[in-house]
Formats: C-alpha cells, structure tokens, sequence
C-alpha cells in the first residue's frame, strides 16, 4: 500500500522545505532592518544567529540533497524558538520587560508594529522556528534518513 497525503512529502524534502521557511524568514528580516530601517534589539540579533546559519545550511544540503544536517539544524531552530518565545512574550507581558531590561539601544519589548492585534516580528520569527523544527523533526523518520545513518556507523 503506497502511503499517501503530507507527512511522506514533508518527509521526503524535509530539508528543502526547512531551508524554504528558513530563507524567506531571513529575507524577511533583512527587509525590515534594511528596507524598513527598523534597527535589531538584542534579542532581534540573537533569533538572527540562529535563523542565518540555518538558511546557508539548510540551502546547501538541499542543493547537495544531504539529510545529515537534520540533528545538527534542530537545536539551532529549538534554541530561535525559545529565543522569539521569550521575546513575544517581552512585548505581551509587561512584567517580563522588568525582568531583563535593556538598558543601551532599542527596547525588546516595544514592538515596531502589530498587525491584527497580535502579530509583531518575534511572532512571525516564532512561527518560522516552528515550522523549521516540525519539518526537520518529521525528515528524521524518514527512511533516507535512517540509511544513511545507519550506513555511516558499518
């Protein structure tokens, strides 16, 4: 029985997919700081060193058809995740701002915009580090994944 529906091809171009999401949130915010001339706080700077290495990354094993950079994408994408959580929730919380105040350059927790109410810039770098996780986390089932892996180890 052949399997069909989403999870095979998310399986299959698991790491295309990623670098996709990756590349257009990299975009994204370069179009912001340079376009929009909306300069990067802190926490901005540090979603930035874990979204950039994933776009060159992701964009050279896609382009290699490599699926070994899977366990080694995912922390960077877990640790952007938790860094535009805390961030999200900075700009939502005001308790938060209290808690880590930035004291030189633009505040964390003054969102440049929000658009319906709710979506701000460490919303919209959330939503990518999530994706890129969910992507990367279903790639690692699959079956090109596990040969190789297990082909490396003989």
């Amino acid at each position: 029985m052949q399997n069909s529906g989403l999870k095979p091809f998310i399986q299959r171009y698991s790491v295309l997919l990623a670098w996709i999401v990756a590349l257009v949130a990299m975009l994204g915010s370069l179009y912001f700081s340079e376009i929009k001339d909306f300069e990067p706080c802190k926490l901005c700077w540090i979603q930035r060193i874990c979204m950039y290495p994933l776009a060159l990354l992701l964009g050279i094993a896609s382009y290699r058809n490599e699926r070994w950079i899977i366990p080694y994408a995912l922390p960077l994408s877990i640790i952007g995740g938790l860094f535009s959580l805390y961030h999200y929730l900075e700009e939502r919380v005001p308790y938060l701002a209290k808690v880590l105040p930035c004291r030189i350059g633009i505040p964390c927790n003054i969102p440049y915009f929000e658009w319906w109410g709710f979506i701000t810039i460490p919303l919209m770098a959330l939503v990518a580090f999530v994706l890129i996780t969910i992507i990367l986390w279903i790639g690692k089932s699959h079956e090109d994944y596990t040969t190789s892996a297990e082909e490396e180890e003989i």
